[in-house]
């Protein structure tokens, strides 16, 4: 069996690089959980500081040292959990969201009639009434376990699916891997690097960092996609996230997976709006996007559309459960993906549990990330046009690959001497913030951003001067 690092280099498909490249510190258990998850995901970082080299050479012509630690990665993969925000006083106080701490208590496994387990995903306004008026619940613990425990697991995923909502049947592994669509799953590569068009070859933009001149549309929202283009921000490409006024987001999350982007309103829905977006895709480099399949594709962004636009784009999509298969049409987050894959039965099959942290979240971003940077060597080296696919359903199959280590303590987190090695500061419209600063190292381009998370809209929908 691979390692995790063996199988993320297994999708660049040269030769690996030499062993004094890249060091990866730390070892397991971090967090209070049984799966390696700070290992997976430490693993991919490395990958992208791998990738990151690719570009770096093509550039200067030489390579530099990547170093990860699994601890900081762990951290990492909860890191809107140490997101502080200044209390005028001097100090600093965690950020916390009551209505999203509140929307987690019901997110949960609950049991079921036919003695299964069951979680209902709760996560935007939206989605969460549509639930909340299948089960007849009312949104509180007690409410939504009473409603779950009267109906079979299967028909209620089955349910939820068909009012376009969120939720999932707890599977073992073994049961996820039976399924028509955890086959598909397991015959294809972590990230999908997908030849869509033919182009010249593009010689990388000249500057600084390996992706400097790099332009990156970042359509998504909470966690994966904004992780994904952060990464990139990280090594100096510009981002420009795209949203609208109407579409819900987590302010926390926003304020944490936005450093080193800017942010523009536009809204699909005016014609306007999604013509002033075509003309950015047009000197675009990278467009990510995490929306239900079909719907971008009614407003004519579908990566066929985008490769005539813009031959040469580097095209993401990133979903719960992939593309292929009886369930890519489901829409789905990080809890459906670990309730389905089998991750949530790491505490037991009488009592489910969900991990201690976003992993699949982070580890789907990241590969998204690590993919982006795979194509853009492609492109610069044979041309052509790329879809990059990731999933986190894929993701959660990565981890759970890994196998497991013993764990002691129950509600293990980070001593705040610990975390302050991994904070940094940052200025924004908002005010000073502390948060997690970028967990790669790299001997000679430091990953950093270079302006703090923005106001969302609150710059132009263009690009900066390369």
């Amino acid at each position: 069996m691979l390692t995790p690092f063996e199988e993320v280099m297994s999708i660049r498909a040269l030769d690996p690089p030499e062993p004094e490249e890249v060091e990866i510190v730390g070892s397991e258990p971090v967090l209070s959980t049984k799966f390696r998850i700070g290992t997976t995901a430490a693993a991919v970082l490395a990958g992208i500081g791998v990738a990151a080299n690719d570009l770096w050479e093509m550039k200067r012509g030489r390579r530099q040292k990547a170093r990860v630690s699994i601890r900081h990665t762990a951290a990492a993969l909860r890191s809107s959990n140490y997101l502080q925000r200044s209390n005028g006083e001097g100090g600093w106080e965690n950020c916390v969201n009551r209505s999203h701490e509140d929307m987690i208590a019901i997110t949960q496994p609950w049991p079921t009639k036919d003695g299964r387990w069951f979680l209902p995903h709760f996560g935007l306004p939206h989605l969460q009434s549509r639930v909340l008026n299948l089960l007849g619940a009312q949104p509180n613990p007690e409410s939504v376990a009473a409603a779950v425990s009267r109906r079979d697991a299967m028909e209620l995923e089955q349910a939820i699916d068909e009012i376009r909502a969120c939720g999932g049947m707890v599977r073992s592994n073994e049961e996820w891997l039976a399924t028509e669509h955890g086959q598909v799953l397991a015959a294809k590569p972590i990230v999908e690097i997908i030849k869509i068009g033919d182009s010249d070859p593009e010689p990388l933009p000249q500057g600084p960092r390996p992706l400097s001149g790099i332009r990156a549309l970042d359509l998504t929202r909470i966690l994966a996609g904004p992780i994904s283009a952060r990464t990139l921000a990280e090594h100096g490409a510009d981002v420009l996230m795209v949203t609208a006024p109407h579409l819900p987001q987590i302010p926390e999350h926003v304020i944490d997976t936005s450093h080193g982007k800017r942010s523009c309103f536009l809204d699909l829905r005016n014609v306007a709006d999604a013509e002033k977006l075509k003309s950015l895709a047009r000197e675009a480099d990278v467009f990510t996007q995490g929306y239900r399949p079909g719907i971008l594709a009614s407003h004519g962004f579908a990566p066929e559309d985008l490769v005539t636009i813009r031959p040469g784009i580097i095209y993401v999509s990133i979903s719960c459960f992939g593309a292929d298969g009886p369930f890519s049409h489901r829409a789905g987050w990080e809890q459906v993906a670990q309730t389905v894959t089998g991750i949530a039965q790491e505490g037991s099959p009488e009592r489910p549990k969900l991990l201690p942290a976003a992993a699949n979240d982070y580890t789907t971003g990241y590969l998204a990330a690590y993919g982006v940077l795979l194509a853009l060597a492609r492109r610069a080296r044979d041309g052509g046009s790329y879809h990059v696919r990731v999933s986190l359903c894929q993701s959660g199959m990565f981890i759970y690959r890994q196998g497991s280590v013993k764990f002691t303590e129950p509600n293990y987190d980070f001593p705040t001497t610990e975390l302050d090695n991994y904070r940094m500061e940052s200025v924004t419209a908002a005010g000073p913030i502390r948060h997690l600063a970028p967990v790669l190292q790299m001997s000679e381009t430091q990953p950093h951003w270079e302006r703090p998370t923005p106001t969302l809209g609150g710059n132009s929908p263009e690009w900066l001067p390369r």
